[in-house]
């Protein structure tokens, strides 16, 4: 399935951060929802951001229009703000993308163990990403730092339990 492009993308001043404050900030939402979007649809989870600049994301050659590196780390910042990246090195040129917060990946698996009646159970992180009783499931698939975190949030309301076992890690969810 193809990547829907939002109408800003063949817009040429989508690509020049906009100096009006409140123009700046829907244009930032904009970004940020394409850059979650993309991500989304690529199954990107990780970025390195001097990749992430010759990408189509911040790229539009129809239109002949890049975002500049200075854009690229302002709409980078802004996600970072919003919780759906993480810088993962001082330079910050690694980073996580998050197209759900931990919190959200939590509720997800959280209604899949009640609804499949996993309460009281304990499964390892494997069966959760990569099972076959997970298959179908949004979190499948999920790299195991995101799952991880989404278990930890998890865990902050008492639903469920992270654990080093013999073989890996599991969770017993309540």
């Amino acid at each position: 399935m193809a990547m829907e492009w939002p109408w800003q993308y063949d817009f040429p001043p989508f690509f020049t951060i906009q100096p009006n404050a409140d123009t700046r900030k829907k244009q930032l939402d904009a970004w940020c929802s394409l850059v979650i979007n993309y991500c989304h649809h690529k199954k990107i989870s990780q970025i390195d951001v001097n990749e992430l600049e010759k990408s189509p994301l911040f790229s539009n050659a129809k239109i002949g229009r890049t975002l500049p590196s200075e854009g690229i780390r302002v709409v980078l910042q802004e996600l970072a703000a919003k919780g759906n990246l993480e810088f993962t090195d001082k330079t910050k040129r690694q980073c996580l993308i998050m197209w759900r917060t931990p919190e959200e990946w939590g509720r997800i698996l959280y209604r899949w163990v009640t609804n499949s009646g996993y309460q009281n159970t304990v499964c390892t992180l494997f069966e959760l990403s990569h099972g076959d009783n997970t298959v179908g499931e949004e979190f499948h698939g999920l790299d195991e730092w995101l799952l991880k975190r989404a278990i930890l949030s998890l865990a902050k309301e008492n639903k469920a339990e992270l654990f080093a076992s013999g073989d890996g890690e599991g969770v017993k969810f309540y």
